[in-house]
């Protein structure tokens, strides 16, 4: 994108980088949509925004799945990557960033970075003994454990013992620094439920963490000894840093630090939480350099009520999902009927129940009935109305009035769910309102500049609420939005940032008799139950 126009506020925000051990899953999917209905909004309010995603190439889960596949680890790579970028498309996720750990410029920075830390005395050779998940990609303590010695995460998995030469990161030096962080900074993890995760995970000491491997070759070389390979997740977390780099740009901390950093929101799913709310801060900390502003860990999602995996056979794919029922109606279910942070559950039954009721009733429905009133009417043509025909105290301006402020806040801490079911209240009562009103009575009546102002202040809620919205059903609120005659397509963030800014567009009472309005159609249909076999 070019952003040349958005320059004087900045938001850089991050998905995880994803394994590239398999496909693309529903739950990576989740995080992406999530990170870009908060670039959305970041643009609409006039900041020039950095969203980073990518893959995590290396390890050792990596390397065992491309033997099992008979392929080089990179081929391998190279094969399950498209997979991301190609979901990302179909969901309308509009990345600016895409790092890859296997990229010449990360190995760069990566070494560099280590070399700093190395010289702070941070890093230290010594002997790693004990049970460590390779799905995990790291060492478990013993009280973390399940039965059978089992990952607590990956339950079906055994946890293999090891022994072995590793270089260790002294994470245990940072302990009373962490915890002086979290408390200085509350914010600094969400939701308030991993806040509360972590500091009692510090609280019982910290040990000093292994940052290489032997007899493991994908992977980054440590410097001064070769023969061991970087940890992934030393290494993968800097990737973060990597993506920041301008295209051009010499690969060096400092050119990859000079524009975006510190990054300000890490959006990843609680079971990397971990890594990302106390190894990288430490990590940060040695290196001397500025910490992020927020880690935000997210839920797990459940099908049906029960955990999705291959080996149980309950899965959902994203791909199929978005081709049959469209990235708007999948954006919307997830981000409003799933309280972000907060395990889910996606149940196809209420999926097309929630899209009928919101999306294809409620709000489509009523854009529909209520310009075909305009056409019958009024001539098709805008109703001679503007806001300040509307009292305050009229029921729908009352609500919208306040509502873009409102529906702020609940995107900018990571509400989804609130700040739908915000916006879905006035479409509500918008259906009410006209409902109550009879404009066809009112117009058998002849009190004909009266349904002008009903028909007015139900159009322009309806407005409000498409743009209010628009972060997360982009196709439809620019349908929405072409209907009521305003020319602006949502996934054109530039252009639109500039010509329907959230300071303006987000206040009720914008739409004037000049627009010319279009032919009343669906702006989404509704979708057909399912049919038990």
């Amino acid at each position: 994108m070019n952003r040349e126009n958005l320059k004087e506020k900045k938001f850089a925000l991050t998905t995880p980088l994803y394994y590239v051990n398999d496909l693309p899953h529903i739950g990576s999917a989740y995080t992406t949509m999530a990170a870009d209905v908060v670039a959305r909004l970041k643009r609409l309010m006039g900041y020039s925004v950095l969203l980073v995603t990518g893959t995590d190439e290396h390890g050792q889960k990596i390397e065992r799945s491309a033997a099992i596949k008979g392929l080089e680890p990179q081929e391998f790579c190279d094969q399950i990557v498209p997979n991301f970028i190609s979901l990302w498309k179909i969901l309308n996720i509009d990345y600016d960033s895409f790092s890859r750990t296997s990229a010449a410029r990360h190995e760069i920075i990566v070494k560099e970075f280590f070399q700093r830390v190395w010289e702070t005395g941070d890093i230290y050779l010594g002997q790693q003994k004990g049970w460590y998940c390779v799905s995990c990609e790291e060492f478990k303590e013993e009280r973390e454990l399940l039965e059978n010695n089992r990952c607590p995460i990956h339950p079906t998995k055994e946890v293999e013992w090891r022994d072995e030469e590793n270089y260790f990161f002294r994470l245990s030096k940072y302990q009373e620094k962490l915890l002086a962080l979290y408390a200085e900074k509350p914010d600094f993890i969400q939701p308030e439920s991993r806040r509360n995760e972590v500091l009692n995970f510090v609280k019982q000491g910290l040990q000093d963490f292994s940052i290489s491997r032997v007899n493991l070759d994908l992977g980054i070389r440590v410097p001064q000894n070769p023969k061991h390979t970087l940890y992934v997740w030393f290494d993968a977390l800097l990737a973060y840093i990597t993506a920041l780099l301008e295209p051009d740009a010499e690969p060096t901390l400092t050119n990859a630090l000079s524009k975006w950093y510190p990054i300000n929101l890490h959006l990843i799913g609680k079971d990397i939480l971990r890594f990302h709310a106390v190894y990288w801060p430490a990590m940060l900390m040695s290196g001397n350099l500025p910490l992020p502003h927020q880690v935000f860990g997210h839920g797990f999602l459940t099908k049906d009520g029960q955990k999705m995996g291959k080996s149980s056979g309950n899965t959902l794919d994203p791909v199929a999902l978005v081709e049959r029922y469209g990235a708007d109606a999948v954006r919307y279910y997830f981000l409003k009927e799933i309280e972000f942070g907060k395990d889910g559950d996606f149940n196809e039954v209420r999926f097309i129940n929630v899209l009928n009721a919101d999306l294809a009733n409620d709000l489509g429905n009523l854009l529909n009935r209520t310009l075909n009133m305009v056409k019958k009417y009024c001539d098709s043509n805008m109703p001679s109305v503007t806001s300040q025909d509307i009292p305050d105290t009229n029921p729908l301006k009352a609500i919208g009035l306040s509502l873009g402020e409102k529906v702020q806040y609940a995107y900018e801490t990571l509400a989804f769910n609130q700040a739908c079911e915000s916006t879905l209240a006035l479409v509500q009562a918008s259906n009410k309102y006209i409902d109550d009103q009879a404009p066809w009575s009112l117009y058998k009546q002849g009190q004909q500049r009266t349904v002008e102002e009903v028909l007015y202040v139900v159009l322009e809620s309806v407005r409000l609420a498409a743009y209010l919205l628009s972060p997360i059903t982009p196709g439809i609120s620019s349908e929405i939005y072409s209907q009521l005659g305003l020319a602006i397509d949502f996934n054109d963030q530039v252009k639109t940032a500039i010509a329907a800014p959230y300071d303006t567009h987000a206040q009720w009472g914008l739409l004037s008799s000049e627009q010319k309005l279009g032919t009343p159609q669906p702006v989404f249909k509704r979708l057909d139950p399912i049919k038990n076999d």
